[in-house]
């Protein structure tokens, strides 16, 4: 009677964790039914819309845009209007000439109280050293750096988004291999408890299921728990806010399942393509070029800096306070310095930009070897993946039958619980070894196509050199990357390869 009694606890708190289960999918689809729903198309595009890197990454191109046209503008003319106005006290004005007394002046304006003047002149810069021009450059690589690195921001979220995604399908699957696992525990637990029962099998063997099973549950909580993880870690990728109405339900929902689907890339061919697209190389190729021009600007402290003014001048008349009296004429004239001797100032900015062009030197060859490494290992590890597959392709079929046979031999009487409960263990480790593999495949396929710039696809207008002016007047934000048709006539758009075919827009210049 108190095995009876162990065995009805047990199975009680069992069917309570099943209708907690079951009670909690229920309320899932009431209280999740506002949660969105997403595929991974869908997720892809809320993260390009939505994810705090891509906003911070198109900032800093507006940040970089706004440097361009200020540097832009010191080579232009510049308009500047001066004005001065004065209105003098009635008694200065009888004091007659010029008397200085004690270091004070007192000046006689017997016939205007009040006196203005107002210039308006045109600044040029003639002369810099190609100060000016370097900054330019310099200003404009930056912008073409930040833009690099938009892409790159772009391409890194697809693949995170990519990997999240799977994950979750990986722990919504492995929640359903615990589950199947602990009914048929639970049928086995049942099925001995009434040969017990029934007195054709002895206690121990009561206690063995009692003892799977009880294993078996703390595998499936674990599970669930990782799953509610993924969901809130894909969410926070994804931009989503915590909403108070689900309280602690999934903040979303993943629609889909592991597939296999081959990717075949001689790793030449990958490294090559990778070499030849990574915005990550141009990124830091552009940020060489603007360390460059830095140096020219440094170098212009050595020869002289000229600025030219021209303008008209209206002054009051000092004899009465008249309007029309007023005179005018015109200004020009030329500011000029030269820092003939300044102890090696000079010499040391231009000494440390060479030292910064030099490291950025060095930091490009070593992106390059970085971007080889990471080819290099994403290829690895889906040739990982695909012989995981292979590997497990057989073993859960093998297992199903094992289990299968081991049960029929108990029910037979030739065989023993003990066969039963380990085989029973080796199906849900064939199962949870399938998806296992199935997971790590795609996730190094999402890494793959990141690594060789090969899952988003961008039209190549800001590399040529016949849009570079069209692209300077640009002042206009850069948009959100969104779907939109196919590019045409030269836009600057991304779009995502595969299955996945999409556009996403994010003009540069636009």
């Amino acid at each position: 009677m108190r095995m009876n009694r162990v065995t009805r606890v047990l199975l009680a708190a069992i069917a309570f964790l099943a209708l907690r289960t079951n009670a909690g999918e229920t309320a899932g689809e009431t209280r999740t039914s506002a949660a969105p729903r997403f595929t991974l198309e869908q997720a892809i595009l809320t993260a390009l819309q939505q994810n705090p890197n891509i906003l911070i990454a198109r900032q800093e191109i507006e940040r970089t845009k706004g440097l361009f046209i200020q540097m832009r503008a010191a080579a232009l003319p510049q308009v500047n209007a001066t004005a001065q106005f004065q209105d003098l006290d009635p008694h200065l004005g009888h004091i007659g000439g010029v008397t200085e007394q004690a270091g004070t002046s007192f000046i006689n304006q017997a016939g205007a109280e009040r006196q203005y003047t107002l210039e308006i002149a045109v600044n040029q810069v003639i002369f810099s050293g190609g100060r000016v021009p370097g900054q330019i450059s310099s200003a404009s690589f930056q912008r073409d750096s930040s833009y690099y690195s938009f892409r790159n921001a772009i391409d890194l979220i697809v693949a995170t988004v990519r990997q999240q995604f799977y994950l979750v399908l990986l722990d919504r699957a492995l929640i359903g291999v615990q589950e199947e696992s602990v009914r048929l525990l639970q049928s086995q637990l049942q099925d001995q408890q009434n040969r017990f029962e029934a007195g054709t099998v002895p206690r121990f063997n009561v206690l063995q299921a009692q003892v799977a099973l009880s294993n078996q549950i703390p595998q499936l909580i674990t599970a669930q728990n990782n799953y509610r993880i993924s969901q809130l870690q894909l969410a926070k990728t994804l931009g989503l806010d915590f909403d108070p109405r689900r309280g602690d339900q999934a903040p979303l929902e993943a629609v889909g399942e592991l597939l296999y689907v081959p990717r075949e890339m001689p790793i030449t061919q990958a490294i090559a393509v990778a070499k030849e697209n990574r915005p990550f190389i141009k990124q830091q190729k552009a940020v060489v070029l603007s360390n460059n021009s830095q140096v020219g600007v440094a170098r212009s402290g050595y020869f002289p800096q000229i600025n030219a003014s021209a303008g008209e001048e209206f002054r009051s008349s000092p004899l009465t306070d008249n309007v029309r009296a007023a005179r005018s004429g015109y200004i020009f004239g030329a500011t000029g310095s030269w820092a003939i001797w300044d102890w090696g100032a000079t010499y040391g900015l231009v000494k440390q930009a060479r030292a910064i062009l030099e490291e950025s030197k060095a930091t490009l060859d070593d992106d390059v070897r970085q971007v080889e490494l990471e080819v290099q290992q994403a290829f690895a590890n889906i040739l990982q993946g695909r012989e995981l597959l292979k590997a497990t392709e057989k073993s859960v079929e093998q297992a199903a039958e094992a289990l299968r046979l081991a049960t029929a031999r108990l029910d037979a009487g030739a065989g023993t619980q003990l066969e039963v409960l380990d085989a029973r263990t080796q199906l849900t480790t064939a199962q949870s070894n399938r998806l296992q593999a199935l997971y790590t495949y795609n996730a190094a396929v999402a890494e793959f196509d990141r690594a060789t710039a090969t899952e988003i696809k961008y039209s190549t207008c800001l590399d040529e050199p016949r849009t570079r002016q069209q692209l300077r007047t640009a002042g206009k934000p850069t948009p959100a990357p969104k779907p939109t048709p196919l590019p045409l006539n030269g836009d600057c758009a991304v779009k995502t390869t595969d299955t996945r075919t999409k556009t996403v827009k994010s003009s540069f210049g636009k």
